[in-house]
């Protein structure tokens, strides 16, 4: 059976590593979808769910608030400053977390802090729909 590594890396830890079969991600211009012997490849990737079918058939699904993906061959990497497995993720915490950026939205004085407002409320928007995509998935 061919399998490709993959490796997802937040910057406080190693969310997953190992064997795959199959890995979708969000690209910045829509899903990508990587195989075993997939063509190289550097990019950046949207907040939202990373898929992950694993060599046993079994699927372990992570959420990363945007990133870089770099794709070898026999490799795939995603580097992302936010990274949190499906099963950690917190309903109560991300619904409070996006109240929090909706607020700072409405009360932004300036551009920069209505665009790192709308950032946060995106990645958070982007963090429940993931959520619901892995509680259905269970």
């Amino acid at each position: 059976m061919n399998t490709i590594h993959v490796d997802v890396v937040s910057a406080e830890e190693s969310i997953f590593s190992g064997e795959a079969r199959f890995v979708a991600l969000p690209g910045e211009a829509g899903e990508l979808g990587i195989y075993p012997r997939h063509t190289p490849l550097i990019t950046r990737i949207k907040a939202g769910s990373v898929r992950i079918e694993m060599a046993d058939g079994g699927e372990e699904f992570v959420f990363v608030a945007g990133g870089i993906l770099e794709v070898q061959p026999n490799s795939v990497t995603v580097l992302s400053d936010t990274a949190v497995r499906g099963k950690d993720l917190d309903d109560e915490k991300a619904n409070e977390a996006k109240l929090a950026a909706e607020e700072a939205v409405k009360n932004a004085k300036s551009e920069i802090d209505l665009a790192k407002a709308q950032s946060e409320l995106a990645i958070m928007a982007a963090q429940i729909a993931a959520l619901r995509k892995y509680r259905q998935k269970r």
